[in-house]
């Protein structure tokens, strides 16, 4: 078994993290990894924006229809229900939040939350354990962090962010390279760049790699470039307990290498699987250069969200050329669609065959 510093900061039996992702709010896919032994993430994004449970499968909206209608409802419901479904194991467990200008106020209601359900209750204390922070400047939540006793990571796409998020007190660093799913950085710095250069510049936050993992080859590069996990998202919506429908995760597995874009998202760039709808958002974006790189105000923005809120809205169609779907590059190396406790498992046994076995195996005798 694998055992570093990420694993024994979290109380968790393997070094991976799932990833919070939107639209969906991964109900059940922050379970199955819980009660996998990795960390599963709650996403709120989908949440703040209003579609997490427009989107969701007809399962998924059956719960969002328990938990009320406000936002803060819907975090406090899933929250709930994570915790019933990790109970058996004592999984381990967290929310990640964005923290973006656009997000502000969303992020706000959410941390709160959050917050406030470790302090009702010493169960929620010791299993909700992680808030990853994201795409935003992680200053002004450490001192509420801090004096909560949460276990903190923030995800950055570059030295500069990751030094920033170290002097701010977060526990972990998460360098995401470019090749990651959904929100990404405009400068294309990728993790085989990214990830040693992280791991040099900070001197006491555990790093942890995402972008380009889902595998046990990918976990044990993460390891050798010295980071203590990683951080895998695509790889988990083609997964069975998955709470993204049925026509995301055939169309990752169908996925080659070149078969994702990027475009300007709800807020900052994304990486997109390649449709008609995704390019509808790559021309608008295209055609607002270079303002968006200028302080990207709203009104600039509009056509190019109004274009990915409609493909969002076309997942409940069925049909994936008008479906806006989110995916990092590594899809085009997933071939299947497992359990999450599959996917845990054989990634940590291949990563440690790698380590035992093949790598010293290249050392002259």
């Amino acid at each position: 078994m694998l055992k570093t510093k990420l694993t024994e900061i979290l109380g968790i039996d393997y070094p991976i993290i799932q990833a919070g992702m939107g639209p969906y709010s991964t109900n059940y896919l922050a379970s199955a990894a819980a009660n996998a032994g990795a960390v599963g993430l709650i996403s709120t994004i989908g949440m703040g924006v209003g579609l997490g449970s427009a989107v969701a499968p007809p399962e998924a909206r059956e719960v969002f229809k328990e938990f009320g209608k406000s936002p803060k409802a819907i975090l406090k419901g899933t929250i709930k229900m994570v915790r019933g479904n990790t109970k058996e194991s004592e999984g381990i467990f967290g929310v990640n939040i964005p923290v973006s200008e656009e997000f502000i106020a969303s992020a706000k209601v959410f941390m709160n939350a959050t917050l406030e359900m470790r302090e009702e209750d010493s169960d929620y204390e010791k299993r909700l354990k992680l808030i990853v922070t994201s795409a935003g400047n992680p200053s002004p939540w450490a001192a509420q962090l801090k004096k909560s006793g949460v276990v903190w990571a923030h995800v950055v796409p570059s030295v500069y962010h990751a030094k920033k998020a170290e002097k701010a007190g977060a526990d972990i660093i998460i360098a995401s390279g470019q090749e990651g799913g959904a929100h990404i950085a405009w400068e294309p710095v990728h993790s085989m760049v990214l990830l040693p250069a992280v791991v040099q510049a900070v001197d006491k936050a555990i790093v942890v790699g995402a972008g380009g993992y889902s595998d046990g080859k990918t976990l044990a590069a993460a390891l050798a470039m010295g980071a203590e996990g990683v951080q895998m998202g695509t790889r988990f919506i083609a997964t069975q307990e998955s709470d993204f429908v049925q026509m995301w995760k055939d169309k990752i597995v169908k996925c080659s290498d070149r078969d994702t874009l990027v475009a300007r998202g709800l807020f900052g760039p994304m990486r997109f699987i390649k449709s008609e709808a995704s390019m509808k958002i790559a021309e608008a974006t295209i055609e607002k250069l270079p303002r968006l790189f200028l302080g990207e105000p709203v009104g600039v923005v509009s056509e190019v969200a109004q274009a990915e809120i409609q493909g969002f809205g076309g997942l409940l169609t069925g049909d994936e050329s008008k479906a806006v779907m989110l995916s990092g590059e590594v899809a085009g190396r997933i071939e299947s669609i497992p359990t999450v406790k599959e996917v845990i498992e054989e990634t940590t046994r291949e990563a440690e065959e790698i380590i035992r076995k093949m790598l010293p195996s290249k050392l002259a005798q």
